[in-house]
């Protein structure tokens, strides 16, 4: 998803933010990024489907283990440079810790972008504020207008891989944080893109 309107006013912090209401009743999903809150525009036709698709195999792969895992569709996280000022919105987040009816995912393990033509400029930035993030062990970017993922690990020593995986169509999508292994393929089997 990306940002495609930027309301006009004054900066505000997290929990402003949170207590603010937009006046949008479209249901559009808004983030704050640097102090401004940004609405996100719709997900395209790939997008969505690709985000459909993942979650379907990530939560059937976190039932089977019965491991207290849970997968959230668009979660607000805070990253831990600029936490005041930043409330962002992944595609998709995973976390290990039970529910607590806070509109932010506490201890995120897993983070997830769909980049697609209309985000591909915030998707940088967003990805340096997921690394700042104590808990996230694991980062992936699938891309929307081809069947291609790139896959960011932080190490034993705390330290993030300096160059992705890079997995093309042939390849499996591995995510080490849930032990989860998958053809690429299938994330993009109702994508139109195979």
């Amino acid at each position: 998803m990306s940002s495609a309107v930027k309301a006009p006013y004054r900066r505000m912090t997290v929990e402003e933010f949170l207590d603010w209401d937009s006046g949008d009743r479209s249901g559009a999903l808004w983030q704050l990024r640097d102090g401004e809150p940004e609405m996100m525009a719709p997900a395209s036709d790939p997008h969505g489907s690709i985000q459909a698709r993942l979650v379907h195999l990530l939560i059937g792969h976190l039932d089977a283990r019965a491991g207290g895992c849970r997968v959230v569709i668009a979660p607000g996280v805070i990253p831990a440079h600029r936490s005041e000022d930043n409330r962002l919105v992944p595609d998709i987040g995973v976390t290990c810790v039970p529910p607590t009816g806070a509109r932010l995912m506490h201890d995120p393990l897993l983070l997830i972008e769909i980049l697609s033509p209309t985000n591909v400029s915030k998707t940088p930035s967003n990805l340096r504020a997921y690394r700042t993030i104590p808990g996230v062990a694991e980062i992936v970017v699938l891309h929307a207008t081809a069947v291609a993922a790139e896959v960011l690990r932080r190490g034993a020593n705390g330290a993030w891989t300096r160059h992705p995986e890079m997995v093309g169509a042939d390849g499996a999508l591995r995510l080490d944080s849930i032990g989860f292994t998958a053809p690429l393929r299938d994330a993009y089997r109702t994508s139109g893109l195979l």
